[in-house]
This record gives structure tokens, C-alpha cells and sequence, in this order.
């Protein structure tokens, strides 16, 4: 079987840039037509610097990287630094990426993707705020059809939130993008808190990712040895939860993962609650299902796989 189509669409972010090497050492499931940037974790340039960054770390500079938008769609941005330091992969040596930006902008290339590849051939895997992904489908509405499936990091239900107390930080940022892309219609898969909250880097399974003794092992590594720091203290956890990575090795091993299809809403209007994903868990309302909202996984399986994916790199 031929490998998945995926763009990736994301705010590096230490978690976003595991998720990019994870595409990138799965070259027999996985089709990366490129990566677009969005803001998020830290404002666009940073992310579209950090995409570059990370592609060369893996020795892949030939993957196209876009950059998107700098803000959501009616907002003013809320970036995370607070979590990922200044530069957002804060940790390693981070040398300036000699890969060039393409010319390209990042919603342009989505939309031109989508109606150039067959219909229902490409994957969509937003690791960020939805602004790219709800712009390209306000602009073209057309590519809905086109589009495989949208399997994203985003929300939560039972865990609530962790930007808010309602909210989780990628909805939260852009809800209106949240709310568009869930009415869209396109097949979604959701990888909320809820799940990538049990996807904790402990200290046994970060030395097992230092322990390959290669450049992507130490990069990816001493990345998470600082992402840590921050959840370990918020939650008393024993290690920081690799929230992006679950997107991508849901596309390589689904039997990793279980959930429900469920209907999904996002609140966009309270300031109480703004950006709350509202997940009808039990089926107490009569509206419809939209989304395959995730709930557990089989956490071992999923470093196993990081691990054996990230030394083919």
C-alpha cells in the first residue's frame, strides 16, 4: 500500500517538532507533502523557524516548509512561552536553519494541494490553533470534499483545560477556526488532553530517545528534558505529555488509540468559557456526531514506536 499524503500544519513547540521527526522516520506510512507554519506556541516567524530547524535535525531539508498566518482569525494572538521558552524548542543548541522558506504562503499551499492531488487523498494534521486549516476552508470551500480526513491536537472533555480553566491552548487561541473546521463536514479525528495526557516523556523514556546516541536522539532529547519541567511542576506528573506526537502515530499505529465518535462544539461567545470543547461524551444531545474524539492509548506502545522511529533518522 502506498504511504498516507499528510500536510502538516503546526506551531513548533517542542511536542510539534517530536511530531514532525515521527512523519519524517515513517517514510513507508507516511507521504510529508510539505509543513505549514501557523502562530501559536510562539509567533509565525518562530514557527516557521523552528519547522526548518527541526526538517535539517533530521536531515531532510528538502521538505518544503510555508508559512501561514500570524494571527487567528479574529483575535489577538496568545502564544505559550510561558511552556516552550523564547524560542519555542527551547533546549537543545538551536543552529539557524539554512533551508529557505518557501514563497509560497502556507494557506495558499493547502488549498493549491488539495485541488491538485486526487480527491480524498490528503491528510490533514493540524498540531496548532486551526487559523491555516479554517482560512484555506473559508477560501475554498471547494477542498472540503477533497480532504481525506483532519486528524488534530486539540481540546479536551474529562481533563478541561489547561490555558484556561475551560479551555485547552490551541482551541483557545483561534475558537472561531475550531468552530469552522468542525462544521466543515470533513471526517475528524481529535486528540484532545483527555488522551495525550496519558503520553507522559518520563525520565526512562527520554534517556531510551538520548540513549540512540545519534543527533536526532540528543536533539530530540535534550528538547524534552525542558519541556518537562513545566507539567511536571504544574501537574505533579512524572514527565511532560508529548501532546502533538499522538496525531501523527495515529496515522501509523490507530490500534494505539480508542475513543468515540461523538459531536463536538466550541464555544466561541463566553468569556467564561471561551474555547471550551464541548464534547457530548454520552449522547445526551440530539446532535449529530462530528468527530472521533479520543480518550486512551496504549502509552507504551507509543514511545516504543517514537523511539524506533526517530533511529531510522
Amino acid at each position: 500500500m502506498s504511504p498516507r499524503k499528510i500536510i502538516i500544519d503546526t506551531d513548533p513547540g517542542q511536542d510539534d517538532a517530536v511530531a514532525i521527526l515521527l512523519a519524517l522516520g515513517s517514510p513507508e506510512e507516511l507521504d510529508l507533502l510539505g509543513i505549514t507554519c501557523v502562530a501559536g506556541n510562539v509567533p509565525l516567524e518562530r514557527t516557521s523557524i523552528n519547522a526548518r530547524i527541526t526538517c535539517e535535525a533530521a536531515g531532510r531539508s528538502d521538505i518544503p516548509v510555508f508559512a501561514g498566518r500570524s494571527a487567528p482569525l479574529a483575535r489577538a494572538l496568545v502564544t505559550a512561552e510561558h511552556v516552550h521558552g523564547k524560542t519555542g524548542l527551547d533546549g537543545p543548541e538551536l543552529i539557524p536553519p539554512q533551508m529557505p522558506l518557501q514563497d509560497q504562503n502556507g494557506v495558499d499551499f493547502i488549498i493549491n494541494t488539495l485541488r491538485r492531488e486526487a480527491p480524498g487523498s490528503v491528510t490533514l494534521c493540524p498540531l496548532g490553533p486551526l487559523s491555516n486549516i479554517a482560512d484555506a476552508l473559508q477560501r475554498a470551500p471547494d477542498i472540503a470534499e477533497r480532504i481525506q480526513e483532519i486528524v488534530l491536537m486539540g481540546g479536551a472533555y474529562f481533563e478541561v483545560g489547561n490555558i484556561t480553566p475551560a479551555a485547552e491552548f490551541n482551541i483557545y487561541v483561534d475558537p472561531e477556526a475550531a468552530d469552522i473546521v468542525l462544521k466543515s463536514g470533513v471526517k475528524i479525528t481529535m486528540m484532545p488532553l483527555d488522551v495525550t495526557h496519558k503520553a507522559l516523556a518520563t525520565r526512562p523514556r527520554i534517556e531510551a530517545i538520548r540513549a540512540l546516541n545519534s543527533r536526532v536522539g540528543t536533539f530530540t532529547a535534550e528538547m524534552l528534558d525542558f519541556f518537562e519541567r513545566f507539567d511536571v511542576e504544574k501537574y505533579g506528573s512524572e514527565g511532560g505529555p508529548l501532546h502533538d506526537p499522538c496525531v501523527i502515530a495515529y496515522l501509523i499505529r490507530p490500534d494505539l488509540f480508542s475513543g468515540r465518535k461523538v459531536n463536538v462544539e466550541i464555544e466561541t461567545k463566553s468569556e467564561l468559557t471561551l474555547g471550551m470543547t464541548v464534547a457530548d461524551w454520552w449522547g445526551v444531545t440530539d446532535r449529530s456526531p462530528n468527530a472521533m474524539f479520543m480518550g486512551d492509548l496504549d502509552a507504551d506502545g507509543f514511545f516504543a514506536l517514537i523511539t524506533e522511529r526517530l533511529a531510522r533518522l
